[in-house]
């Protein structure tokens, strides 16, 4: 019988060779850019070592530099800042980068770390979501994994966290916001009594509950 430690290996080892790796692909980071209704875009990065989510390394980037829902833009600034810190610190490069989107999001990516001088020394591919094709800088064809292979499961496993990750954040952003509006829309609630209200009742709508002895 496969142990878990087994079947890692064995995902890991098919997807270095379906994949065209040099390298067993042990860390492994995805970027996925979410603007719901065009409002707060974020990026988010998951991070995946072993085939498992390390969700403690997981990490969010609002844009700085790009104004409106730009996803090129957006994907092109993010992997910049990412593996610059990374550079910068000295830390351990990942085996693998996996970016949500076909050709154009791939392409983006490469012109950052282009920049950065590492273009070439991380593997990096595309996985566009509509006809699940995998794209590989410089190559025009994608790749089609078999729809049941194991490697394209664990790519399409590590896509979803990347977008559930931005998604859930994002909701929280948006959530925060109407808060914060709702909030002080109400006469005579300034910044600080919306922190006190918040604080005491944790949300809007436990303010909305909230009797007059308990304010």
């Amino acid at each position: 019988e496969e142990s878990g430690g087994d079947r890692k290996m064995r995902v890991m080892i098919k997807l270095k060779n379906d994949l065209r790796l040099n390298d067993l692909p042990k860390h492994i980071e995805c970027f996925d850019n979410s603007n719901l209704q065009g409002t707060n875009p974020v990026s988010a990065m998951v991070w995946f070592m072993n085939s498992l989510p390390s969700k403690k390394d997981y990490r969010i980037f609002t844009p700085k530099t790009v104004e409106g829902p730009d996803d090129f833009a957006t994907m092109h600034e993010v992997i910049t800042r990412r593996y610059t810190r990374l550079l910068e610190e000295e830390a351990e490069l990942p085996d693998l980068i996996i970016v949500d989107g076909g050709k154009g999001q791939l392409s983006s990516a490469c012109d950052a770390l282009k920049a950065i001088g590492l273009y070439g020394q991380i593997p990096i591919i595309g996985i566009a979501k509509r006809l699940e094709e995998i794209y590989f800088p410089e190559d025009s064809l994608p790749l089609y994994i078999d729809k049941k292979s194991e490697s394209l499961k664990v790519i399409q496993h590590i896509r979803t966290e990347a977008h559930r990750f931005g998604i859930a954040h994002h909701r929280n952003k948006r959530s925060k916001g109407a808060l914060v509006s709702e909030l002080t829309e109400i006469k005579g609630v300034g910044e600080k009594t919306y922190e006190q209200l918040i604080q005491t009742f944790k949300s809007i709508g436990g303010v909305q509950r909230a009797s007059l002895e308990d304010l």
